[in-house]
């Protein structure tokens, strides 16, 4: 049992592994754009427009009243 929980409880830490992996090979070809002002701005800017898009979709999804 005790090799059980062990096992269990490597699940999180190999979570964490993974989706600290993930998100750095996901954002490191994108900081270098952050150099140039135009590209940040346009970066900034697809980054808010994503979350708004996001947003509006799942709200629609999931049936919520905006008012």
């Amino acid at each position: 049992m005790k090799n059980f929980i062990q096992n269990l409880l490597r699940y999180p830490k190999f979570l964490a592994l993974i989706t600290g992996g993930v998100l750095s090979v996901v954002i490191a070809p994108i900081i270098p754009l952050f150099n140039n002002p135009l590209t940040a701005i346009a970066m900034i800017s697809a980054i808010i427009s994503g979350f708004i898009g996001v947003s509006l979709v799942l709200r629609a999804m999931l049936g919520l009243d905006i008012a």
